[in-house]
C-alpha cells in the first residue's frame, strides 16, 4: 500500500505512545504496545532485541487505525477483540461485558470450594449467571477439569460469544449455554451459583467513564434504581437451583457489601464470606443457606 511505507518497530511503537499520550490516553505506552503487536505479529522481546525489523504496509494501516480508535476513546481491548482473563483469551462481542481483573476475585473466592466438592464427590455442577464471556465458568473449568458449568445469557450473542470461548479453550465439553432471564429457563441443581449481574444504580450509569459507558452493554451494567435488583432476584430464587451445602458468589459495587449482606439474610442466608479486590475494595460476597 503506498500509503504506508514499511517502517522500523522500534521508531514505530514510540510514534504509537506518544500520538496516544496526545490524546490523552491513561495508559499510553502499555496500549500502544498491546496494538502494535497485536497487528505487526511482533513480540515484546523481538522489540527489545530487534527495534529495527521491518514492519509492512499492511500491517502499518491496520495500526494507524486502531491507533485512531484508541485515540477516541474506544477501549483497547474491544478493538483487539480479546481480553486476558484469570490466564485465559477471551473474545469479545459488543453484546458482551469486557471481563476485568476485579472479577478474578470471584474466581479466586469460590475455587477452594470447587475443588473440595469435586474431591468430596467426584463433581461440581457451576451455574454461571449473566456470562458475558464465560469467564468466570471458564477460569473455573480451566482449573478444576472434573467441574462442569452451564452460562446463562440474556443475550443470544453474549452466549455465542461465551460457547465460542469455551471452545478454543477446549472446555466446550464441559460447559453448556441456556437462554434465560435470571432463573426462567434454568433446570437441575448445582453447588456453585457465580454472578457478576449489573449492579451500577440506573441514575449513575451517565457517570461512568467514556470507555465503560459506551462500549459495555447497558444490559450489563444497568442494576435498576439502586443497582441492587439482581442480588433481589438471586436471593430470592437461587435455593430451588442449589444443592444442599452450596454458594452462592457474587460480585458487588464496593459501597453495597452491607446492602447485599441484608437482602441475603432476609431471605434466608448466612451472612456472607467478604473477599477484597486488588485495590482493597470489597468486591464479592459468597453465601450460603442458613442451618436451622
Amino acid at each position: 500500500m503506498a500509503d504506508h511505507p514499511p517502517e522500523a518497530l522500534g521508531p514505530l511503537l514510540r510514534k504509537a505512545r506518544a500520538r496516544l499520550a496526545a490524546a490523552g490516553v491513561d495508559d499510553p505506552a502499555f496500549d500502544a504496545r498491546l496494538i502494535v503487536q497485536h497487528y505487526s505479529g511482533t513480540t515484546r522481546t523481538q522489540a527489545i532485541a530487534d527495534p529495527e525489523r521491518k514492519i509492512d504496509g499492511d500491517a502499518i494501516a491496520a495500526i494507524d487505525g486502531a491507533l485512531g480508535r484508541r485515540a477516541g476513546g474506544e477501549p483497547v481491548h474491544r478493538i483487539l477483540g480479546y481480553r486476558e482473563f484469570y490466564g485465559l483469551r477471551l473474545s469479545l462481542s459488543p453484546e458482551t461485558l469486557e471481563p476485568r481483573p476485579d472479577t478474578e476475585t470471584l474466581v479466586d473466592a469460590v475455587l477452594p470450594f470447587v475443588k473440595a466438592m469435586v474431591a468430596r464427590e467426584g463433581a461440581c455442577r457451576i451455574l454461571d449467571l449473566g456470562t458475558g464471556t464465560g469467564a468466570i465458568a471458564l477460569a473455573l473449568l480451566s482449573v478444576v477439569p472434573a467441574a462442569t458449568a452451564t452460562g446463562v445469557d440474556i443475550s443470544a450473542g453474549a452466549l455465542a460469544m461465551a460457547a465460542r470461548n469455551a471452545g478454543q479453550l477446549g472446555l466446550g465439553g464441559r460447559f453448556t449455554t441456556v437462554r434465560s432471564d435470571w432463573f426462567g429457563k434454568v433446570s437441575g441443581r448445582y453447588h456453585v451459583i457465580a454472578a457478576n449481574p449489573p449492579y451500577i444504580p440506573s441514575g449513575d450509569i451517565g457517570n461512568l467513564q467514556d470507555e465503560v459507558r459506551d462500549f459495555d452493554p447497558r444490559l450489563a451494567l444497568d442494576g435498576g434504581v439502586d443497582g441492587l435488583n439482581p442480588y433481589r432476584i438471586i436471593a430470592a430464587e437461587a435455593a430451588r437451583f442449589l444443592e444442599a451445602e452450596g454458594r452462592i458468589a457474587v460480585e458487588i459495587g464496593h459501597t453495597q457489601s452491607n446492602d447485599v449482606d441484608d437482602i441475603f439474610r432476609a431471605a434466608g442466608y448466612a451472612g456472607g464470606d467478604v473477599f477484597g479486590d486488588l485495590g482493597g475494595n470489597d468486591r464479592v460476597l459468597v453465601f450460603q443457606r442458613a442451618t436451622s
